[in-house]
């Protein structure tokens, strides 16, 4: 029989299930072009049929070529009311009459499936529960549980939500979803407005003399760690962190793996991400309890209460010595903001770095899992591991530069020099024969040098960790070692800062190696495979 072009079968007589009736049909060739003698082109096979249900004009969104290989393959998989509808359709030749009694057919036969799964659980005197499953395209964990409420529709699976908040999930959504923008501008945002609140308070280019007649520069704009650090470094790091985060989700982990639908590869990685909990929490309470609310009473608060203070005098101190320049209550609400914008500020960041190391694991372990299996192309995998190298690299440079800038204002408080350049000028110089000039240190507590110095620890660590794990080799190794002297350079750049006289020399050299690093982290040795990525430059 041929309807519209198509070779057409009547539904069948109702007594199959849903796997029975489709493998009949699918064998008959039923909906598939008829030749001139009026035959089907051949029966349907798995890529023939979800191009054709692709191709139907009410069906924008199309269907997955795995969702229609479950269909032939002999499992206890049933299908969607959804896909039953474009299904009927390509039995029924597009024909209203024929589509209807196809969907009606289909319904039912699926029902029945259903209906045999039921029974057989009993009969095994298992649970109702269906297995664990997660939503990949939301922040909350789901549960299918099967429902025996008889209002509900023959054939189908009453799904219940149960949303479990997750800090994992949570802080992973905010990398993941959403424009790849709202991360980074969000914390330029917060740098900028607490910039033009020092306009406003005055405390934006302040000089004040110490005792020993030295004038120093302590405005909050001339402060690197908190101008460059939050409006420069930052955001860049989280803007790469989400670069390769959402080409992981979307792109390198289905091409890797090879297998299963987008949802279904993406599970794997909801898993990975939800096992980290305690590390999220951990990073959370360390940042908000520890960097973000005690050392503001400790080194802001209760210096501007009493009125005493061994840390060198900086902005947030100025109500101390210069109470014509700001307020101590004013002092006191300002320096509360920098720091509450500060602590989550830095959380995000180690976010970042929980979710690099994340996905440096799942990579080896779907690596490890499939062995020679993986990914079909070696030349293809050889530029993930690459694409996934080199977003790690670019944020471990930014990662030191954040250390760096820490460091250098932590540093400068204590010295001679009248301000930050004139500082690396006068050092750079001496190293210069003939050229006089020294800077003094003073004796004041600084640990601002141990928050920097943990920063740097955390960002060698997750670079050491994807080094290891993922292991390029052949044509990619030299661009691998590569960033592993520009790594090395900015360790020994951080760690020679004050150290010696001269350490500015070093400082920018790899300043200049990191910055150039952000544009070609291969050092024109290898090319970032992007293929419908982006790269953010």
């Amino acid at each position: 029989m041929i309807r519209n072009g198509k070779y057409f079968v009547p539904p069948g007589d109702g007594e199959h299930d849903f796997k029975a009736l489709f493998k009949r049909i699918v064998s008959a060739g039923a909906g598939r072009p008829v030749d001139s003698e009026g035959f089907p082109q051949g029966s349907w096979t798995p890529d023939a049929l979800a191009e054709a249900i692709s191709q139907l004009e009410a069906n924008r969104a199309g269907i997955e070529l795995r969702t229609v290989q479950l269909w032939f393959q002999d499992n206890e998989k049933g299908i969607s009311a959804d896909n039953i509808r474009w299904l009927a359709r390509v039995f029924g030749c597009d024909d209203p009459e024929a589509t209807s009694a196809w969907q009606a057919e289909l319904s039912a036969s699926q029902g029945r499936l259903t209906a045999k799964r039921r029974q057989m659980r009993r009969h095994k005197d298992d649970e109702q529960i269906v297995p664990q499953q997660w939503d990949t395209d939301q922040p909350v964990v789901l549960e299918t549980v099967e429902s025996s409420d008889p209002t509900t529709a023959e054939g189908q699976t009453a799904e219940t939500t149960v949303e479990r908040t997750s800090l994992a999930r949570a802080s992973e959504a905010l990398f993941s979803q959403g424009s790849p923008l709202n991360l980074p501008v969000t914390v330029f945002a917060g740098a900028v407005s607490l910039q033009f609140l020092s306009l406003f308070l005055g405390i934006s280019s302040v000089t004040y003399t110490r005792d020993d007649g030295i004038i120093k520069q302590v405005g909050f704009l001339w402060a690197p760690n908190w101008t460059i650090l939050f409006i420069i470094f930052l955001p860049l790091f989280l803007a790469f962190v989400v670069d390769l985060l959402v080409f992981w989700r979307r792109e390198g982990r289905a091409e890797l793996s090879g297998l299963g639908s987008r949802n279904e590869l993406l599970k794997g990685w909801e898993r990975k991400v939800g096992a980290s909990s305690y590390t999220f929490w951990a990073a959370f309470l360390v940042n908000i309890g520890f960097a973000g609310i005690f050392q503001w009473v400790d080194i802001r608060l209760l210096p501007l209460l009493t009125g005493e203070d061994d840390h060198a005098v900086d902005w947030g101190s100025l109500a101390l010595v210069d109470p014509d320049a700001i307020g101590v209550s004013q002092q006191i609400v300002f320096t509360g903001l920098a720091y509450f914008y500060m602590c989550i500020c830095f959380y995000l960041f180690f976010t970042g770095l929980i979710l690099l190391y994340t996905l440096v694991h799942d990579f080896s372990e779907i690596v490890h899992q499939r062995g020679s299996k993986v990914g079909g192309d070696p030349s293809r995998v050889s530029k993930i591991e690459l694409r996934i190298m080199q977003g790690i690299f670019r944020c471990t440079i930014l990662g030191f530069l954040i250390a760096i800038t820490m460091k250098l204002q932590a540093l400068y408080v204590t010295t001679t020099a009248s301000n930050v350049p004139h500082w690396l000028l006068i050092d750079g110089l001496s190293l210069m024969p003939g050229v006089s000039g020294t800077i003094g240190w003073g004796d004041y507590a600084t640990p601002t040098n141990y928050t920097s110095l943990v920063v740097a620890l955390s960002t060698c660590t997750v670079f050491l960790y994807g080094f290891v794990r993922i292991g390029l080799s052949g044509p990619y190794r030299a661009a691998v070692v590569k960033m592993m002297v520009v790594v090395v350079l900015e360790v020994l750049a951080y760690l020679s800062m004050g150290a010696f006289s001269g350490f500015s020399v070093l400082l920018v050299l790899g300043i200049l190696l990191a910055t150039y690093g952000l544009f070609d982290p291969g050092f024109g040795t290898g090319q970032v495979a992007t293929r419908g990525t982006r790269d953010v430059t």
